[in-house]
């Protein structure tokens, strides 16, 4: 007599058996950031966020559609070469999806053409360089970070519209000197009375900033109008340093970034100091925030920050783009995104469909003058709406 496995190997071979179903393949996401450098801190921030945004939108499943979601994290140490090289090792020898990165403007836009030969989607996060989503965009490029025109734009409603001289110190790569001409291009478009008079660019890793100190005052200190440093920089910033040399001599103001809360915490000294941000914990009212404040809290001891709600902007933009598209197939995707709203910490936000950049609120703080704990830093003096921020087109579709 045949044995009950025999029976049903013969008759799984006719096609008479019912077969398992197959198990759902991997939902597989690379993860690229610069955790090697002067942006350890942005990367770690990313990461935290990305999967603090997973777990929260997957209800603590990890899964999407049925399938596990894998995070293949990558660490780029923020140089182009390296970051081309571990998008194209993702895509090929991983088989990814698709992917997340990168910290480093310069390493994100050498990320580009990746993602075009391989005809994947590549998330753009937190990387800010305009021509990421202008000159330099293809197709497969959707960017849920803020680009440096988004920062201007911000920047420029938060100085208001007197009449001012403004000079800018930037680094002198990609970031910053994009960042530079996006505040010219953004006061232009605000009708601003403010006017870039002076540019200063000093390394990407400069620690000593007299030189460069010296050289602005020498440029602002008789110009008319508000008198206004507007610093654009990425990593340790040069506030304090800059402060230290008295730039209230020449009645010249410091317009600082937003930046991670380390950084924030080094305006304290100057209470009423005003500037725009892309996320501050405490600014943002919605569900999704209120969950990301109580647990990073409760997990890291203290609240997230700038980057972390930007990689869990990342991973909701991710999430629903799979849901709406049913499939990780590329061409589903894409069409999915392109006008795609969604939930993020910061509220809505959505893929514009012609160049796929993420238009979304931007804030105007004020420096607190009696934070009630370490991390009460700033005070809202309001949310900018995307309908506020006219950011132009600038790619080639």
């Amino acid at each position: 007599m045949k044995s009950i496995a025999t029976v049903g190997l013969i008759l799984a071979a006719a096609g008479l058996w019912p077969s398992a179903p197959a198990a759902a393949q991997d939902l597989k996401v690379a993860l690229i950031s610069s955790k090697t450098g002067p942006l350890e801190a942005y990367a770690k921030q990313t990461e935290a966020g990305f999967n603090l945004g997973l777990e929260y939108l997957t209800g603590g499943t990890m899964t999407v559609n049925g399938r596990k979601i894998v995070v293949i994290a990558k660490d780029d140490q923020g140089k182009p070469d390296l970051a081309k090289s571990m998008l194209e090792q993702a895509y090929i020898d991983d088989d990814v999806d698709l992917a997340v990165g990168t910290s480093s403007s310069g390493a994100a836009l050498a990320m580009l053409p990746v993602a075009e030969d391989a005809k994947k989607v590549l998330i753009v996060e937190p990387a800010v360089a305009d021509a990421i989503t202008g000159d330099r965009w293809n197709r497969y490029i959707f960017r849920t970070a803020r680009n440096s025109t988004q920062d201007a734009l911000a920047a420029a409603v938060a100085l208001g519209g007197g009449e001012a001289s403004i000079a800018t110190l930037a680094q002198d790569y990609a970031f910053g000197r994009d960042g530079v001409a996006a505040v010219k291009a953004a006061l232009e478009a605000t009708k601003s009375k403010g006017k870039v008079v002076f540019e200063e660019f000093a390394p990407q890793n400069a620690t000593d900033f007299t030189a460069s100190a010296e050289r602005i005052f020498e440029a602002l200190k008789d110009k008319p109008g508000r008198r206004i440093l507007v610093i654009i920089w990425a990593g340790p910033s040069p506030f304090t340093k800059i402060m230290d040399l008295k730039p209230e001599r020449f009645k010249i103001e410091l317009a600082p970034g937003g930046n991670i809360l380390p950084v924030m915490k080094t305006y304290k000294p100057f209470p009423g100091i005003e500037g725009a941000v892309y996320y501050y914990y405490g600014f943002p009212k919605n569900a999704m925030n209120d969950w990301l404040v109580a647990e990073h809290t409760k997990r890291f001891n203290m609240p997230p920050d700038f980057f972390t709600a930007g990689g869990m902007a990342a991973a909701a933009a991710l999430v629903a783009a799979v849901k709406k598209a049913g499939s990780t197939d590329t061409e589903k995707l894409i069409a999915a995104m392109e006008g795609m709203e969604f939930d993020t910490p910061k509220g809505k936000m959505t893929f514009r469909k012609e160049d796929h950049q993420a238009m979304q609120a931007m804030y105007a703080f004020r420096v607190k003058a009696d934070g009630k704990s370490e991390w009460d830093l700033l005070d809202l003096v309001r949310e900018i709406p995307a309908a506020e921020l006219p950011v132009p087109i600038r790619n080639k579709r």
